[in-house]
């Protein structure tokens, strides 16, 4: 069975989430697939593409993964939508943004201009969806970046925090958001139905 280039990519993103970007080494892939280094060579152009094609892959999943979610509870309202995105910030299998791996790059754009550009991309389509998400419930474009930023900030928050906040404390305090977000000018419970 061939190594394809997506084996090589999902097994990237596994050792970027557990060992960060410094294990990033081809050899080090190669013996984890259980393949030579020729196999690599086949798909990417040296250390330097494969790092910029594992940032496009992640991007790319990510952001296709959010917006995808975010689309198919559009039609639930503002509410629905928030709380979808409170449960994805709280799973704790699978998630389309797994904490450990945005740490990761995270950690990764401090040093790296790509990760940097990546990662800023990534902020900048997320929040771009929240706002769009509450828009209908705030009175102003200003409001609902400010209304999309609240969330977000706690999910990034609550990651970057040593240990990480746990997921009963973080649902309390999604719960909180979205108990007081009428009084903000957010979305209402009549935007639910």
């Amino acid at each position: 069975m061939a190594t394809t280039r997506e084996r090589w990519l999902d097994e990237g993103l596994a050792v970027l989430a557990a060992e960060g970007a410094p294990a990033l080494r081809i050899d080090r892939l190669a013996a984890r697939l259980g393949v030579t280094k020729g196999s690599f060579h086949h798909h990417f152009d040296g250390a330097g593409g494969y790092k910029q094609t594992l940032l496009a892959y992640y991007e790319q999943r990510t952001i296709a993964a959010i917006d995808g979610g975010i689309a198919a509870r559009g039609a639930g309202g503002t509410r629905a939508t928030l709380e979808w995105l409170s449960e994805l910030a709280l799973t704790t299998g699978p998630s389309i943004r797994p904490t450990e791996l945005d740490a990761a790059v995270r950690a990764w754009a401090r040093t790296d201009d790509d990760a940097r550009a990546t990662q800023a991309r990534i902020d900048a389509r997320v929040i771009g969806a929240l706002q769009a998400v509450w828009r209908p419930a705030t009175s102003s474009d200003a409001a609902a970046r400010t209304a999309a930023l609240v969330p977000y900030l706690v999910s990034v928050g609550a990651a970057a925090t040593v240990p990480p906040i746990g997921t009963d404390e973080l649902r309390a305090v999604y719960e909180l958001l979205l108990e007081i977000a009428p009084l903000a000018g957010g979305p209402s419970a009549d935007d639910a139905r």
